[in-house]
């Protein structure tokens, strides 16, 4: 039987015009534990995508959230997908079961703003 190889994606954070990668950032500012639980669940989009629910979550056109539970709550990292890459646009800890809005736009800005740099 002949074996199918999934396409493993490239993950690369979001840079902002001055050089900062916030989701990254973000993510460092985090416990140890909390660290390698979040890589965990990247690696398993990494390597499986597409997948849905529980772990990943359509938002808008190009937009999706790994969705990671952690001691401080529950973690969400906002991605887009190029040229066989994982881009991790924006990254939350939220304390309540709705995205609010602003962190949703924020991922959404940055969004754009990665398309605009790709012309």
């Amino acid at each position: 039987m002949e074996q199918k190889w999934q396409k493993v994606f490239d993950i690369v954070f979001f840079e902002t015009a001055s050089g900062k990668q916030p989701a990254r950032d973000f993510i460092k500012r985090l416990s140890k534990d909390d660290q390698k639980e979040i890589g965990a669940d990247i690696r398993v989009v990494q390597n499986s995508f597409p997948i849905g629910l529980p772990l990943v979550r359509k938002l808008k056109p190009d937009l999706w959230e790994i969705r990671s539970l952690i001691k401080d709550g529950i973690f969400r990292v906002f991605f887009t997908i190029l040229n066989e890459k994982i881009i991790l646009l924006h990254a939350i800890v939220k304390k309540s079961n709705k995205t609010p809005l602003k962190e949703l736009d924020v991922a959404v800005t940055r969004l754009n703003e990665f398309k605009r740099m790709q012309k």
